[in-house]
């Protein structure tokens, strides 16, 4: 698995979204590599780990990281948050602190957590990686950058960033939509013992800021945090309001 280093001070990792790659951070890892040792992951399948073979099924995924990098805080964003929140739970003395951009234990909607997505859009990007995969992940881009302030700007940084290493195989970006669709981590969040910061972006169209509120409040030691005029990808177009968010965060539970 591919984990690219840089940085210097205490460690952190990041773990990116569905379709996408550590590269994306690009803006977020300026804004923090001179007060932190990132350490950036390349999800299973995707970026410069297209060549791994380990599942992308949370708790499969989250161990293969563990064993990659060091005890340290981590920050997932979408995807990336749920294989986080999975890892907090299996290790949790190796993850003091955790970060969650834009995700929620459970992404789809149900009669006892109304915020999520339609299931429906999830059988619809299921048939368009069936039928015109580009086409599916150009519409899931599209859904990301909706309703930020900067929406052309981050349509384009996003794009690019896809394009910028080997695309993920029809594979692995189908049991990426199977993980977001299926996961739930609800129950288990209470005994997440570590402190937790939850950042949303108002204006985000696929994780409902409400679904992110409702999530903190199943945390023993939790925050909400909401960017004001953020879709969902607040690193690429506030990423100085997304490191100053997580920095307080860092250091005040630093110990």
């Amino acid at each position: 698995m591919h984990v690219e280093i840089t940085g210097h001070g205490p460690p952190l990792v990041l773990l990116h979204g569905w379709a996408m790659h550590g590269g994306i951070f690009a803006p977020l890892v300026d804004a923090l590599r001179t007060r932190h040792t990132l350490h950036v992951v390349d999800l299973p399948g995707h970026g410069h780990s297209r060549g791994c073979a380990t599942s992308l099924q949370p708790q499969a995924c989250a161990r293969a990281i563990l064993d990659a990098v060091p005890d340290a805080p981590w920050c997932g964003w979408s995807l990336g948050g749920l294989v986080a929140q999975q890892a907090a739970l299996l290790a949790p003395q190796r993850i003091p602190a955790l970060a969650l951009v834009c995700a929620t234990p459970k992404f789809v909607v149900a009669d006892d957590w109304p915020h999520g997505m339609a299931r429906e859009v999830f059988t619809g990007f299921e048939a368009g990686l069936r039928s015109d995969w580009h086409a599916t992940i150009e519409r899931f881009i599209a859904l990301e950058a909706f309703g930020s302030d900067h929406m052309r700007e981050e349509l384009k940084l996003l794009r690019d960033a896809v394009l910028a290493r080997d695309a993920p195989s029809q594979r692995v970006l189908a049991e990426g939509l199977q993980v977001l669709e299926q996961g739930d981590l609800r129950a288990a969040l209470p005994t997440l013992a570590m402190p937790s910061v939850w950042l949303a972006g108002r204006r985000d169209r696929l994780v409902n800021p409400a679904a992110m509120q409702a999530s903190a409040a199943l945390a023993p030691n939790a925050r909400f945090v909401q960017i004001e005029h953020a879709g969902h990808a607040p690193f690429l177009t506030h990423a100085g309001t997304v490191a100053q968010a997580l920095l307080h965060f860092l250091q005040e539970h630093a110990a």
